[in-house]
């Protein structure tokens, strides 16, 4: 990892009641560069995840955490950067 990337965590897991649930999850973690927009790390994200062709609603973008959800599906997707 380069001075000019970064690392991403990514947890796909089921929702109850429109919450995460964590009742199951998959996990990965990816690298991007630092000036890296939200689409391209949804694309990372998706790809670490076996997740390609499922289109994402990004339901909210926190400044250190994104999260996007499928339409009709009880999943939601988190993006998270890591320090360290």
């Amino acid at each position: 990892m380069t001075k000019d990337t970064m690392k991403f965590c990514c947890e796909w897991t089921d929702t109850y009641g429109g919450e995460a649930n964590y009742s199951w999850v998959r996990r990965g973690e990816f690298t991007a560069p630092a000036n890296a927009t939200r689409r391209m790390l949804l694309s990372r994200a998706r790809r670490e995840l076996g997740l390609d062709g499922l289109r994402l609603r990004v339901t909210g973008d926190y400044g250190d955490m994104i999260e996007a959800r499928p339409s009709r599906m009880a999943c939601v997707l988190f993006v998270t950067p890591v320090y360290a």
